[in-house]
């Protein structure tokens, strides 16, 4: 045998490079972590689970994923790193091992009215060029099928400069996609003037009804001083010209008090600050206003495509770019099949893989053009995902916050195949999950816990999925818990008629909702649920509705200035101390002179991450010293914002502290299962589950008699499932009727009534397919549903 082609039989030793095969963490303390060291195995797929709020998004996310990334960007010069959000080095001793982190969380996908599922993923893109290409008429390039590109057209003199100069008249034209009457959004806005203003009064009555535009400030100011129309009379004997300066006057420089200012009609104004953004975005109050005052309808040129004739006018085999945004997915990826178009393969490959990406994760039934800030969470999602799908990178760790959430039983497994295909082609991925189908086939496990907040941070078990089983933790305890069906149901004490809906996928739905009863409205992923309820329920009168949007809040918010039980607390000690309750707002009056309230100092240092340091002055309470020496009960401010919902329950619910007001809204707080939160906690530190209890607390004070509930359960352990059952028992039991949309089967199970909408997604679903009590559809077993729920409380044939 020659040398070139002798084999060495001896198997070689382990090269030092192969050594690195774990992420190792130690000492973590970021949020509620306690010096948590772990090493999680490299090229497996490891689970994170624990109780809501017991550290695994702050291990996750808030160490590993943050570290990771801020590397990356330390990779860039400073000049780039300028331009790019500065990343605090985690609180941890310790990090090794890391690999290139790619998040895929719950976060929605921007509130920008302009942003569609097609301009989120570049399908869009690569459709625009596709017509561009192969569109009759053509028209112009990718812009003039873009509906946020408007036309363009100018005139005049322009100098050339080449040898002698020489002015040369010229015009220039750019065709745009968007329709000019909609500004590419879709729908046109009518003012109902009667919300805006009381034309009985005059401006200086108080005759505007618009949030923000008081007399007092301002806008008092300017409307008296810009000489357009008398601000002392009614505005209902206005002439046509005063009436239209004061409702659509163009931007007008004026002075006032000798200053420069600029003047402009109150429908101009308002459409730039209120209907620029989206209504989901706007405070509370504003969108009440906006909600009352300004209908929104299809707009007449565009019918609601967004586009200009001329990009409608282009057609490739009798189909124009707003039909194809238009179509459902799954069908659109059919019709690009059927493009044989040699000029433009490549292209063609790559939106058909795009598309095909959507129908694997389970979102054919959306449309391109449906707006991305309607999506769910879990839609968001699983669109995120759909980038990474086809990738040929390696090696690299993908950070998934429960990729479960918003999904049917039926396509759980659909989502636990992504995940061990991402690892088997050589990647890391990490998930933090609750749902035990996906923690069943984890490779590597770990249970934080044992509570959640300050009873929490802890690593309480680590290793395999038959470990956790036997561990005696609390998800190893409760992770065969299966709910059983009732034995009897209630009796519903009326009805709530539906009839004829028809909102997006909706068939001409007829269905009776029982009332007084635990209603739980079921079916696949993009069923219609969703479309059904919040489209024929939500909006009546005394219906309250707990929807999955995402509570807003900086840091300066807390728990007690979102639920507005600082306003009874505040109020307490006003009253105990015989001084105004403006003073114990760490915002306004009682704030530390130092640190303006916030109990840190922030020093900006450029590119670098910012360091904040614990103000010296009031020590981290954020109050200034002579509002700490006001008591109540013995405790000063800063003391009552430290302690628990628990803790707090106690001190205001006897005694000298006694405030019914608060103690009802600690109640409620408990009732939800936040007990372990305290007072002044920032609203950015709680967790996804955390929020969506803090909003059920809240909404627990409305008098309504229906409540509807989107998803109660995501972000909840399994644990807490069993306590938000108890919860929704004692509405019920209240007087209240409750309606959920919902997924877990625990849920289901303990439903006096269920509504199964199906029996696919999109154009395959919008139909009523079963209506009756949990037992019913679990003997029959007619659909989708009805078979993963027999399998779940364990009915054999």
């Amino acid at each position: 045998m020659s040398m070139a082609t002798r084999s060495d039989t001896q198997s070689p030793a382990l090269h030092v490079a192969d050594s690195h095969d774990l992420i190792r963490v130690h000492g973590a303390r970021v949020n509620n972590l306690k010096d948590v060291s772990v090493a999680l195995p490299k090229r497996r797929l490891t689970v994170f689970t624990g109780v809501s709020g017991s550290g695994k998004s702050s291990l996750v996310f808030g160490t590993i994923a943050a570290e990771s990334q801020r590397m990356i960007n330390e990779t860039y010069s400073a000049f780039v790193q300028g331009f790019m959000p500065t990343l605090a080095r985690p609180e941890v001793d310790v990090l090794e091992g890391l690999t290139t982190a790619i998040i895929v969380d719950q976060q929605r996908m921007g509130a920008d009215p302009r942003s569609t599922v097609g301009t989120a993923t570049d399908a869009n893109a690569m459709l625009r060029i596709l017509f561009s290409r192969l569109g009759q008429p053509h028209i112009g390039p990718p812009s003039a099928f873009a509906f946020n590109v408007p036309s363009v057209r100018a005139s005049g003199a322009i100098t050339v400069e080449r040898g002698a100069r020489k002015a040369v008249k010229a015009t220039f034209n750019r065709l745009g996609g968007m329709c000019p009457r909609c500004e590419g959004m879709g729908s046109v806005t009518d003012f109902d003037l009667s919300a805006l203003y009381d034309d009985s009064k005059s401006l200086n009555e108080g005759a505007l009804t618009i949030p923000g535009y008081s007399m007092d400030g301002w806008y008092g100011r300017i409307f008296t001083g810009c000489g357009f129309f008398d601000p002392d009379k009614p505005i209902g004997k206005y002439t046509g010209k005063e009436l239209h300066d004061l409702l659509h006057k163009e931007p007008t420089k004026i002075k006032v008090e000798g200053i420069n200012l600029t003047y402009e009609g109150l429908i101009p104004r308002i459409q730039k600050s209120m209907l620029s953004k989206d209504i989901d975005a706007l405070q509370p109050h504003v969108r009440a206003f906006v909600e009352r005052a300004i209908t929104f309808t299809t707009c007449p040129e565009c019918v609601g495509t967004r586009l200009a004739a001329e990009a409608r006018s282009s057609k490739i085999k009798g189909i124009n770019i707003a039909d194809a945004c238009a179509m459902q997915i799954s069908d659109l990826a059919d019709w690009i099949r059927g493009l044989d178009e040699p000029s433009v393969a490549p292209l063609l490959a790559k939106l058909l893989h795009a598309l095909d990406s959507f129908v694997e994760i389970g979102l054919g039934y959306l449309s391109l053009d449906r707006p991305s800030g309607t999506l769910s969470g879990g839609e968001a999602q699983r669109v995120k995902m759909i980038r990474q799908l086809g990738s040929s990178l390696t090696d690299v760790t993908y950070v998934f916050d429960e990729p479960t959430v918003g999904l049917h039983p039926h396509d759980i497994q659909r989502m636990n195949d992504l995940l061990l295909r991402l690892r088997d082609k050589g990647n890391t991925v990490l998930v933090v999950e609750h749902k035990p189908e996906t923690i069943a086939i984890a490779d590597h496990v770990v249970d934080l816990g044992p509570g959640a907040g300050t009873a929490g941070g802890a690593v309480c078990f680590e290793g395999t999925v038959e470990g956790l089983r036997a561990s005696g933790t609390v998800t190893g305890r409760h992770f065969d818990d299966r709910a059983a069906l009732k034995d009897t149901v209630r009796t519903p004490t009326g009805t709530l008629e539906i009839r004829g809906a028809t909102a997006h996928n909706l068939r001409d739905v007829d269905v009776d909702i029982p009332l007084g009863v635990l209603v739980v409205v079921t079916g696949v992923a993009g069923s219609g649920k969703s479309s059904l309820i919040h489209g024929s329920v939500s909006g009546r009168d005394g219906v309250v509705a707990v929807d999955q949007t995402p509570i807003r809040g900086s840091r300066r918010s807390n728990p007690a200035t979102y639920t507005g039980l600082l306003d009874p607390i505040r109020k307490a000690f006003a009253k105990a101390n015989g001084v105004k309750p403006a003073l114990f707002s760490a915002n306004s009056e009682g704030a530390c002179p130092t640190c303006n309230g916030a109990g840190v100092i922030y020093t900006d240092l450029a590119m670098m991450a910012g360091v904040a340091t614990v103000c010296e002055e009031c020590e981290g309470k954020r109050f200034g010293a002579p509002v700490l020496e006001y008591h109540l009960g013995g405790r000063d401010i800063s003391e009552v914002l430290a302690m628990s919902v628990t803790e707090a329950e106690e001190f205001f619910g006897a005694g000298e502290a006694r405030t019914p007001a608060a103690a009802a809204i600690l109640d409620r707080l408990a009732d939800v299962g936040l007990g372990y939160l305290s007072l002044g906690q920032p609203l950015t530190t709680l967790s996804g589950g955390e929020r969506q209890r803090l909003k059920l607390a809240t909404h627990m004070s409305s008098n309504g008699g229906v409540y509807v509930l989107d998803e109660p359960t995501s972000g909840l352990h399994l644990a807490d499932v069993e306590q938000l059952l108890g919860l929704l028992d004692r509405l019920v039991d209240s007087g209240k009727s409750v309606i959920v949309i919902e997924h877990h089967q625990a849920v289901m199970a303990h439903a006096d009534w269920i509504i199964d909408l199906g029996p696919g997604a999109g154009h395959d679903g919008g139909r009523i397919v079963f209506e009756g009590t949990p037992a019913d559809l679990v003997a029959a077993r007619s659909t989708r549903t009805g078979e993963h729920l027999a399998a779940y409380v364990g009915t054999s044939d």
